[in-house]
């Protein structure tokens, strides 16, 4: 019997994260839905057509664009340019200033508006 030299594809990634965006897309829908029509006529169908389009959205997105753009840059642009990330430039604390000395106020009397020349 002939053994496929492939490797089993792992469903459950996949799964979990299309539960995560039929959630949000539901949760989405819900509350676009109820906040524009409140739950009059036609809600269920309304609501029907929001999940539908929030959850398209979100998995032609997430499930194919990103993972598309992260393959193009491994595979067009090499390895070392989508795994090189940028070392963070560390930045030389300043010297601290020596704080000004400050005189003391004098006091000064005020003149009364009344004796005024």
């Amino acid at each position: 019997m002939n053994q496929p030299s492939t490797q089993p594809v792992r469903y459950q990634p996949l799964l979990r994260r299309v539960a995560l965006l039929a959630g949000i897309s539901f949760l989405l829908a819900l509350l676009l839905t109820a906040y524009l029509f409140d739950t009059q006529d036609q809600f269920f169908s309304r609501l029907f057509g929001a999940f539908f389009v929030f959850f398209w959205l979100l998995a032609v997105t997430f499930l194919g664009a990103v993972p598309f753009v992260t393959w193009a840059a491994t595979h067009w642009f090499g390895a070392s340019w989508s795994d090189a990330a940028a070392a963070p430039t560390r930045r030389k604390r300043p010297l601290p200033v020596p704080p000004v000395p400050r005189k003391p106020a004098r006091a000064t009397a005020r003149l009364n508006p009344t004796q005024h020349p």
